[in-house]
């Protein structure tokens, strides 16, 4: 049973108290840095883990001033569409609703998760706010030193000016970022604490994503195998307890380096992970080794 942290009372609340029962998840971001893209991938989580466990979920957004910018980057990062937030002051009759919304963030009264910011290096350069200027720009640029100032020969105002904000964005959704290289450095902590995103965690989330990534291709091509019972049971423990997505990356690893698991097997444990955590895990299959 999915459990989360009440931010309000800090005491654990089912996600899902009735079988089947309707949950309503309501998202409060109202800007569009990189802490809003944080509690919306969050409440993509939650989505995911309720939809695992069998609950029907309705998905909303609240208003905000910069929507179409986060929804830009909330897709490129793979976050499934929340639909705009009507009245809902009546509800549909559902079980429980949950509110999502930044730590210290506006909300109603309810349950609710709250998210801690995210911080980063450096002056503010992309992805709609604040990534500091070391962060790379591109898988292939991952693989490159990264410097802090724009490349020789360009201008220093070579990104876009967002004058109404005071920020400057880089070019295209998540200014550039690799999606899914973020969306795992966002995972490397708990939604309850602060992550601290810069060169050196964004090139050890690249350098995972293509080591894993290459390893399922070449695990895909053993005979198939169950997942063992006790691994569904731990990854299961850990995304039920407050969507502790570090202790399902722990799993893992931990799955990636027991020599005794049958190859087969640990293609099914990444492939049914990845339902939840939306990583492309499987994009290299059929690949040229």
């Amino acid at each position: 049973m999915l459990r989360i942290i009440d931010a309000r009372t800090g005491e654990p609340v089912e996600a899902a108290p009735a079988r089947r029962g309707l949950t309503r998840v309501e998202v409060h971001a109202p800007g569009s840095d990189l802490t809003d893209l944080r509690v919306l991938l969050v409440a993509d989580l939650l989505v995911r883990a309720l939809e695992l466990g069998g609950t029907p979920v309705w998905a909303l957004l609240t208003g905000g001033r910069r929507r179409a910018e986060l929804r830009a980057d909330a897709t490129a990062l793979g976050i499934r569409p929340f639909e705009d937030s009507p009245d809902v002051s009546a509800g549909l009759g559902e079980a429980q609703v949950v509110h999502v919304a930044a730590d210290g963030g506006a909300a109603p009264d309810g349950v609710r998760i709250a998210v801690a910011p995210v911080e980063t290096t450096g002056p503010a350069t992309s992805v709609g706010a604040s990534v500091g200027s070391d962060l790379p720009l591109s898988e292939s640029a991952m693989r490159e030193s990264v410097t802090s100032g724009p490349p020789a020969g360009e201008p220093a105002e070579s990104a876009d000016s967002d004058p109404s904000s005071g920020r400057s964005v880089g070019p295209g959704p998540l200014g550039g970022v690799e999606p899914t290289v973020l969306r795992l450095a966002l995972f490397t902590r708990h939604h309850n604490a602060p992550v601290r995103l810069g060169a050196d965690v964004l090139r050890e989330a690249e350098a995972t994503l293509v080591r894993w990534r290459g390893a399922v291709a070449r695990w895909a091509r053993r005979p198939s195998r169950p997942v063992p019972d006790d691994v569904r049971g731990r990854l299961r423990d850990a995304w039920d307890d407050d969507l502790d997505v570090p202790r399902v990356l722990d799993v893992l690893r931990d799955v990636e380096n027991e020599p005794d698991l049958p190859d087969g097997a640990r293609f099914e444990t990444y492939a049914y992970a990845d339902r939840l955590l939306g990583l492309e895990l499987t994009r290299d299959l059929g690949a040229p080794s």
